[in-house]
């Protein structure tokens, strides 16, 4: 039988492709955004006091009440922003799930949607899936957003503008003038915001993270997107949860329930324990920071010149002064030849802009970091 492919452009995902290449020709692999390291041995022990408690059936839809009780309290001290547990919070498999349900809860055919290039790669299928037209923007050099460019885009069928900040994957961060503008521009135009802010503790330089939850016109309209994983270094658990308005909420909910259902119930129960310490999640800037700082020490003498990294676990580096060839070819060469796997950047462009780009996770060991960097001073 003959199917007409929904996404037919769409192959398998390029963090599975170098993943699998680093696999295959033994290379380091830092392509693929997941920590090499144990997360911590309290949060399994919770999870496993959870399921012997017999905790092992589904969790409510909207997510297990002391979880969204605890988000609601991390939410106040850390945004200052009182958030009603019952109706605004939503607990997501993963936010993946989460920036896809609020999507198909807003989006009808035809909607225009407004996402930044470089983006994440399951942004534009999200849109499409749901009847949505993607409207690609390219960041400017430094990876800012150019607000008059926006502007420019927005036409009666725009419905939503998605962000994500810490920026994956270049590391930049949004600042307090860009969240300004966004609101402005969202108010004015009477559009919807998805906020995808999965890295939000792992921000660095002292520098603060500007989330859609810090502007009470902006948060009105928003959908925040988080991620426990990310936080957690815990990618395969996929728990994370959207916090919106109720009135967004309540058709965020509708999707989700039709998507998961729920969430793994000892998961939840064990994170909402876990995030009653604050040092649990309070430290996670100055953690990352320093391993940020130590791969840099590491390249440091090689031909590659790092770009800043604001936030979340990727440094992106330009090989301009080491090969002209395309970074796909480039990230290919550098697994196979010299066994250390990375992302081309190119791949979070609609129109693949090649600005000799490659993003490196450092979400690792030090001498997993200390090993790849061994052979990327040689470049």
């Amino acid at each position: 039988m003959q199917i007409q492919s929904r996404l037919p452009d769409i192959g398998t995902s390029i963090f599975s492709i170098m993943s699998k290449m680093a696999l295959d020709h033994g290379a380091i692999n830092l392509s693929q955004g997941f920590p090499d390291f144990s997360i911590d041995e309290n949060i399994i022990n919770l999870v496993h006091r959870y399921m012997l408690e017999g905790n092992n059936q589904y969790a409510p839809m909207p997510g297990a009440p002391i979880l969204r009780s605890t988000i609601a309290t991390v939410i106040a001290d850390t945004y200052q922003r009182t958030i009603d547990p019952e109706t605004e919070i939503t607990i997501t498999a993963g936010a993946t799930e989460g920036i896809f349900a609020v999507i198909a809860a807003v989006i009808s055919a035809g909607d225009e949607v407004i996402l930044f290039d470089p983006s994440y790669d399951s942004y534009n299928p999200a849109i499409r899936l749901n009847g949505g037209i993607p409207i690609h923007i390219n960041m400017t050099s430094d990876f800012s957003i150019d607000w008059d460019m926006v502007r420019a885009k927005i036409t009666p069928r725009t419905k939503l503008i998605m962000i994500n900040t810490p920026h994956n994957p270049s590391g930049a961060v949004l600042q307090e003038h860009d969240l300004k503008a966004l609101e402005k521009i969202a108010l004015e135009y009477n559009l919807l915001v998805l906020s995808d802010e999965v890295y939000e503790r792992l921000i660095f330089d002292d520098v603060k993270h500007q989330s859609v939850l810090r502007y009470p016109a902006l948060a009105a309209r928003s959908f925040a997107v988080f991620s426990f994983g990310k936080t957690f270094h815990a990618t395969g658990w996929k728990a994370g949860y959207v916090v919106a308005p109720d009135y967004l909420t309540r058709e965020v909910r509708k999707t989700h329930q039709f998507i998961v259902f729920s969430v793994n119930t000892p998961v939840q129960l064990a994170l909402a324990e876990y995030m009653q310490t604050p040092s649990h999640y309070q430290s996670l800037g100055k953690f990352y920071q320093q391993k940020r700082d130590f791969f840099l020490h590491q390249i440091k003498g090689s031909s590659f010149e790092p770009l800043p990294s604001r936030g979340s676990y990727f440094q992106v580096v330009s090989y301009r002064n080491i090969s002209k060839q395309g970074d796909v070819a480039m990230a290919e060469e550098l697994t196979r030849q010299f066994k250390v796997a990375s992302i081309p950047v190119s791949v979070f462009y609609q129109d693949k802009t090649d600005n000799h780009l490659l993003r490196f996770c450092f979400a690792k060991k030090e001498e997993t970091l200390e090993r790849a960097g061994a052979i990327l001073r040689k470049l």
